[in-house]
């Protein structure tokens, strides 16, 4: 069953019995200088933190970045954060260009020639970004967006150059991990930035550099390729300790879940650290997992649990100790059975 209640006690009883925890990195590719700047100017803007954009903006402009460049990054801001934080990010920056003496203007955007078809335009781009031509559902729905982001955002900003298409996926992706509630569009565009060529670990970069939580405060740890079969999607493993009870954090990506499986003889307790899930016993409908939900596992009950589809997940693992304890793992989650949720 589910238990609502906060979970530090537990916690302390785990640190208590002398089991320590890491913090491991797993990114192997790095941003460069370049895209680390654009990461921490779109973050700032994002979240509306003007002193430490302030600073973002002068220690880009010293590592390299043009004043044209910046302004790119802080116009596009305006349809993910809104005109008031766009506006506020440009007036920022005019202040630290006014203060300033030297630095390199840059190339100048393009503006697209009077005649030319901007939505067509814009639903190519979308498409080289994608991979789809966006229609239906919610097009259909408020026919405005469709048109306002095919010629407003993929044309008349896309069409600008100076950044790349990769650069802006890149102020997009840290912009809308600083804005809470933005899981699905953030997740949409990690996997456009991947389109553009981002590495996992480059994006796993983007997120830490935003601190945006996906795993709560133990870290993602390493792919988790021990157990990938038994998983639909990619997981991340984390342990914690290193003998007596067995406690890991675990990181689901979006969609991703494990097997229906059991617990046989000694049980398991979940700690949802970050992000939103479901745990679900055999004959019974899912029961949707937020941060601070408790999950006690019984032994020999048939379960699975895992990500939303449009959110990370992760929780902290406890095995319940027992002699002869062992896990059995049984058939997948069905992409049937788990689209029905919501």
């Amino acid at each position: 069953m589910i238990l609502k209640k906060v979970f530090t006690a537990l916690i302390g009883l785990v640190i208590a019995a002398g089991f320590t925890m890491g913090d491991k990195c797993m990114a192997k590719e790095s941003l460069s200088k370049k895209q680390k700047n654009i990461v921490m100017i779109s973050s700032y803007t994002a979240s509306g933190d003007l002193e430490n954009l302030e600073k973002s903006l002068n220690k880009g402009l010293d590592e390299g970045l043009t004043v044209n460049e910046i302004k790119e990054i802080l116009v596009q801001m305006y349809a993910y954060c809104g005109f008031p934080r766009s506006l506020n990010g440009l007036n920022t920056f005019k202040k630290v260009v006014d203060s300033r003496k030297g630095d390199k203007l840059g190339k100048e955007g393009k503006v697209l020639p009077k005649d030319t078809d901007k939505f067509a335009y814009g639903d190519n781009v979308q498409y080289e970004l994608t991979g789809n031509h966006l229609k239906g559902g919610i097009f259909d729905f408020a026919p405005a967006i469709d048109q306002y982001l095919k010629e407003h955002l993929f044309a008349d900003i896309f069409a600008r150059g100076v950044l790349t298409y990769q650069e802006r996926e890149i102020a997009t992706i840290s912009a809308l991990s600083s804005i809470p509630g933005l899981e699905p569009q953030l997740n949409s565009h990690i996997q456009i930035g991947k389109n553009t060529g981002l590495s996992d670990a480059q994006v796993n970069e983007i997120l830490d550099l935003t601190k945006y939580s996906r795993s709560g405060a133990f870290g993602i740890g390493e792919k988790n390729t021990a157990y990938a079969k038994y998983f639909i999607g990619q997981s991340y493993l984390q342990p914690l300790t290193s003998e007596g009870v067995g406690v890991a954090n675990v990181t689901f990506e979006p969609g991703c879940r494990n097997n229906w499986h059991i617990h046989h003889k000694g049980g398991q307790i979940l700690l949802v650290t970050a992000g939103r899930g479901y745990y679900q016993e055999w004959g019974k409908p899912a029961q949707e997992l937020k941060p601070g939900d408790v999950v006690n596992i019984p032994p020999e009950v048939k379960h699975w649990h895992g990500a939303a589809k449009d959110s990370w997940f992760a929780h902290v693992a406890i095995a319940v100790p027992a002699e002869g304890s062992s896990n059995e793992w049984l058939e997948e989650v069905t992409d049937e059975e788990y689209a029905k949720l919501k």
